[in-house]
């Protein structure tokens, strides 16, 4: 391929390497040009253009990523059409996401001209979650390139969804003096959540004295109806011959490890009864944030049966979240107080649903006013000086639409890619000292200012330090609030996805804040639109 300035007379079959408008006359980067397009362009006065010129056995980038997502085995996976040189990757069965990092490393160092990036190895993840994206740097590659990569990915997994089995699990819990009934009741409830998420059940639960008698009696009894048991003691595991390890092995089990280098998470106990899995489970996993005991639960749900070199593999990256009552000697570590949430309101979008005539939601009108505008000022109003505006389809328009209004706005060229740009766009104009984002719809017409001072109040009632989401009727909606220590997981997503994932896997707690049907009314076609009392104008 040959990349640069092109005479136009010798443009024709050329590729663009940027885009070109000229008068009514615009034309993508990638485009290749027609003899009109030559034609409209010599009109223009246009004497040259930047252009890649395919040569023999070269591959345009949008063939190129299609042929190589087609060498990945498809199973639970859907693949995007190609567009840009990208194809993105989805899960359609929810799951463990599983990634051999030799295989994608030596598929990234064929050349720097072709790009795969993925999860991090061992990640739950949803049906519909991107997990994935294949991209073509340059406009155009060697198919020899091509070939290679997709030699590598037909011989060897790259990654996987290994999809989860709901399993029907028992929980054995022991008493003391000192564990509170609450306590009891409460780990109960959070673990039959933790299950939900992979479709299993919680289906008895048996407490029982202290003791390995008592606790081998109660495995052997689950083993006859269950298909998993998990034990938390009311102490904690402190040697290989404690209460739960011997209770495993003198109902006939096998111990096969005890303790991870994951913190928290440490004092974790992984054995069998035949071919049952017996969790020890560690005192964290009553909490309902993230720690050692989920990644090991979620591959056992997956099929997948952890070996010694896997869980002692999992120090790098198994230091989790901090836990506040956690003792010296991280106690000395507390920084100040987060700052006050910044909103980002989102309003790059193409609003593809809104029919081949091109009218932009954002732009209808209710009582005169554009519905992006209306938004804009509901949250000045709620957080005046605070307020983060993204745009991208359609940029000059809705600035317009925008004019005198007090924000900072900021431009994401990315906004074809999908939300995540337009995310990582608003969290980069955010003041440093954010202690959190709030995360507005630009479509949502029920949303006031009223609501948006009741989601900053509970964020601040929960010092900054929980996730605040919208609700109506006990369903999830919008807005959301993102605290600080998302942030970096914000600026990893890439493609059409949200925030969801984050929200659902940072292990921190999630405040659920109810503003009834304004929190689930977006306005996505022309239809909802005029149901909603609006005007199409643009």
């Amino acid at each position: 391929m040959r990349f640069g300035p092109v005479r136009l007379a010798d443009a024709e079959g050329a590729l663009l390497g940027h885009s070109v408008k000229v008068g009514a006359l615009k034309l993508s980067k990638g485009h290749r040009l027609s003899p009109d397009d030559v034609a409209a362009l010599a009109e223009a006065d246009v004497a040259e253009v930047i252009a890649a010129r395919l040569e023999p056995g070269d591959l345009p980038e949008d063939e190129a990523a299609a042929r190589i997502a087609a060498a990945i085995a498809p199973d639970h996976l859907r693949f995007s059409s190609a567009t840009t040189g990208r194809v993105n990757v989805y899960a359609t069965a929810t799951g463990l996401f599983v990634a051999d990092r030799v295989i994608v490393d030596l598929l990234n160092r064929i050349d720097p001209a072709i790009t795969l990036a993925c999860l991090a190895d061992h990640v739950a993840v949803e049906a519909g979650d991107m997990v994935a994206t294949i991209k073509i740097i340059p406009l155009a590659v060697p198919q020899a390139l091509v070939e290679q990569a997709q030699a590598l990915l037909r011989a060897d997994r790259a990654f996987e969804i290994k999809p989860f089995t709901p399993r029907r699990a028992a929980l054995v819990a022991t008493e003391l003096p000192s564990l509170k009934t609450q306590v009891m009741d409460k780990t109960r409830a959070v673990l039959t959540a933790r299950l939900l998420q992979s479709g299993s059940s919680l289906e008895s639960e048996q407490r029982v004295a202290h003791t390995t008698e008592a606790v081998a009696a109660a495995i052997s009894e689950a083993a006859a109806s269950h298909d998993l048991i998990i034990v938390f003691g009311a102490s904690a595991v402190a040697d290989p011959n404690d209460v739960i390890p011997a209770a495993i092995r003198l109902a006939g089990g096998v111990v096969d490890h005890v303790g991870m280098p994951v913190d928290p998470g440490n004092l974790l106990v992984l054995g069998r009864l035949g071919e049952i899995p017996v969790l020890g489970a560690p005192g964290c996993a009553r909490s309902p944030k993230e720690n050692g005991f989920d990644w090991i639960l979620d591959r056992l749900i997956a099929g997948e049966w952890p070996s010694n070199a896997d869980i002692t593999g999992l120090g790098v990256g198994g230091l989790l979240k901090e836990i506040p009552t956690r003792p010296q000697p991280r106690e000395g570590s507390a920084s100040r107080p987060p700052g006050p949430a910044g909103i980002v309101v989102l309003a790059a979008g193409q609003a593809s649903r809104m029919g081949p005539e091109g009218r932009h939601k954002l732009l209808a009108e209710f009582e005169g006013v554009p519905l992006v505008r209306r938004s804009v000022e509901t949250a000045i109003a709620a957080a005046p000086g605070r307020v983060t505006v993204v745009t991208g389809h359609r940029e000059a328009e809705i600035r317009a639409a925008l004019a005198g209004l007090q924000a900072t706005f900021v431009s994401n060229p990315d906004y074809a890619s999908g939300m995540a740009s337009s995310l990582v766009a608003g969290l980069s104009a955010l003041d440093a000292g954010a202690g959190g984002m709030l995360v507005m719809l630009a479509d949502m017409p029920g949303i006031t200012s009223e609501h948006l001072e009741k989601l900053i109040a509970a964020f601040e009632a929960e010092s900054g330090r929980a996730v605040i989401r919208a609700a109506a009727s006990g369903q999830r909606g919008n807005p959301v609030i993102l605290p600080k220590e998302t942030f970096h997981a914000v600026r990893q997503l890439v493609g059409d996805v949200g925030a969801r994932h984050i929200v659902e896997r940072c292990g921190l707690p999630v405040i659920d804040v109810e503003l009834g049907a304004a929190a689930r009314l977006d306005l996505d076609t022309p239809e909802a639109i005029v149901a909603a009392g609006g005007i199409l104008r643009g």
